[in-house]
């Protein structure tokens, strides 16, 4: 691998407060044919599937899940009558095919919010 399409590891991977798990998410589909008409953040894609791999440090243990990011958002609006999700991201926030750490609680506030995810 060439040194300008190295990215450090953790960059791509996020945390808890107490440091128990360990989150990566890496992007599975995203929407070709979305179109962002706010030319206020710029250039966007949106996200539909991702595969999070979470790492929980005590015990090792790896999970990992496919979320349909569509799917959530749809169902937290039904449910909850809004939705937190933000599913549109700079193309600066992907590295490798993976969403970087900064940006992984954003995308998953909605899956948070109805425990499909626990952290």
């Amino acid at each position: 691998m060439s040194y300008d399409r190295f990215v450090d590891e953790r960059l791509l991977t996020s945390r808890d407060a107490l440091n128990h798990m360990q989150i990566k998410m890496k992007l599975l589909e995203i929407d070709e044919n979305a179109r962002d008409f706010s030319q206020r953040f710029g250039r966007r894609v949106l996200v539909k599937k991702v595969l999070l791999t979470i790492k929980y440090t005590q015990t090792e243990e790896v999970e990992e899940k496919e979320l349909d990011i569509e799917e959530i958002e749809k169902r937290m609006k039904k449910e909850r009558l809004f939705s937190s999700t933000n599913r549109w991201l700079s193309p600066s926030d992907i590295k490798n095919g993976y969403v970087v750490a900064s940006r992984h609680f954003d995308m998953l506030a909605d899956a948070v919010a109805l425990d499909i995810i626990k952290i």
